[in-house]
Parts: structure tokens; C-alpha cells; sequence
């Protein structure tokens, strides 16, 4: 374990290590490109995932919180702290873990096991930078966005379940999420996406470029890029909270 975290670490200060002879333009094709791919694409899958995400919060939330006692607007509060602080960024980053980061390992293992990568090599291109680079920086930069996406659209969700319930209002739902907003939960969510757009992109690229076997080992590879994603996922978002929070 600690000889794979070793190598990590060294193919991604050696990717980060930019060469003297940079292309920018190539570089700059290859990070549109990777945007697209990581951000643009995935926002169909993560708004389908938050939305349903709202839903159940909500529905859980007056299953368990219906007492005369306590006031129904209570509701969009616990509603907009669950997403907004954990929902949002985790059930996102579970979906990019098998989207993003199982199509990237796939992408640099195929690369690896055919030979491609020796060939950037002898083209004079450094292949870890011209390939791990682009896309690492493409999940920090997107992942945010589709933090706002998922975050958007798991408090409208809620909202509709809330109304469609019959036992609250839309507008008691927002009268709760407003009451105890703090701006630094967005900012939080935001840390946490960044952090999170690094360590799946990150692994996926460390398994995809290391593979080796063939076939085999490039599905071997994806499989352990999905799965070391997730772990880290939590892992990283446990220290997030330990330290931000």
C-alpha cells in the first residue's frame, strides 16, 4: 500500500512538473476537451442522482420530524443542510467515480497496453503531463460547477416533494431553508468539491496509466480506480469536516 501511494505521489509531482518546451495550445485542446468530457457530460446523471437525493431527504424528513411541536418549516432546514453540506458533493462524487473516473483509467490503461503512451514518449511529448495534467485540472475546475448543478437541483427536488406531500407548503419549505443559510456552507461544499475533483481524477489516471495485462489488466485497472475513488471520497471528505467544520 505504501509502495503504490509512493508511486502515486511521484507520477503526479512529475505530471505537475511542466516541461520547458510547452505547447499550450495542445494543451489547451486537450483540457476543452476533458471539460467537456468530466463536467458538461456528466450534468444529466448528477442532477437525475440530487434530484432523487432531494426527494428522499425531504420525505424522510417529515416521516420523522411530523410532531405538533415542532414548527413544519423545520423541514427545508434539515433539507438544505443535508445537501448543501454532504449531498450535494458526495452522491456527485460517487457518480463520477464510476463515470469519470472508470472512463479515464479505461482511457490511459487502453492507451498503455497498446503502446500509445511509449509512442507521446518517443514524439519528444511528456506523456504524464500531456495526459494526467488536462484531466486532473478538468476535475478541479468542474467539479464545483456540478456541485452548484447537483446543490440546485436537489433543493428545487425537495421543494416539489415538500408541496406534492400535502402536509408542508413550498413556501414553509423555503422559509426553512432560509433560516439557518450560512454562506459558509456553500463555501464548504465548494472546498469540498475541488478537493474531491482532485482525488477522483487523480486515482483514475495513477490506475489507468499503470496498467498492464492487456485486456485484463486495463479492466482490472478500471475497476480499481472506481473503487479506491470511493474510498478516498469518504476518506477526504471525513478530513474536510474534521478541518473545516
Amino acid at each position: 500500500m505504501l509502495h503504490g501511494f509512493g508511486a502515486y505521489c511521484v507520477l503526479i509531482a512529475e505530471a505537475f512538473n511542466l516541461p520547458r518546451d510547452l505547447r499550450p495550445s495542445l494543451y489547451a485542446r486537450n483540457l476543452a476537451t476533458q471539460m467537456v468530457q468530466v463536467g458538461i457530460d456528466s450534468i444529466p446523471i448528477v442532477s437525475l442522482a440530487t434530484a432523487f437525493s432531494g426527494g428522499v431527504v425531504v420525505v424522510q424528513a417529515i416521516y420523522q420530524l411530523e410532531n405538533p411541536l415542532l414548527p413544519l418549516s423545520i423541514v427545508g432546514t434539515f433539507a438544505e443542510q443535508s445537501i448543501l453540506l454532504e449531498l450535494g458533493t458526495l452522491v456527485t462524487a460517487f457518480v463520477l467515480c464510476g463515470r469519470v473516473g472508470a472512463r479515464i483509467a479505461a482511457e490511459l490503461g487502453t492507451m498503455r497496453v497498446k503502446e500509445q503512451i511509449d509512442a507521446l514518449e518517443a514524439m519528444g511529448l511528456n506523456s504524464r503531463s500531456f495526459l494526467v495534467v488536462p484531466r486532473v485540472l478538468a476535475g478541479v475546475l468542474m467539479f464545483p460547477v456540478l456541485y452548484v448543478v447537483a446543490a440546485t437541483v436537489g433543493m428545487a427536488t425537495g421543494g416539489a416533494v415538500a408541496e406534492l406531500s400535502g402536509v408542508l407548503t413550498i413556501q414553509t419549505f423555503w422559509e426553512g431553508a432560509r433560516l439557518f443559510f450560512r454562506p459558509y456552507d456553500v463555501f464548504f461544499g465548494l472546498v469540498k468539491s475541488l478537493v474531491f475533483g482532485f482525488v477522483i481524477t487523480s486515482i483514475a489516471c495513477y490506475t489507468g496509466y499503470n496498467a498492464e495485462g492487456g485486456a485484463e489488466g486495463v479492466g482490472k485497472a478500471t475497476t480499481r480506480a472506481a473503487v479506491l475513488g470511493c474510498v478516498w471520497v469518504l476518506f477526504s471528505d471525513y478530513l474536510c469536516a474534521a478541518i473545516l467544520l
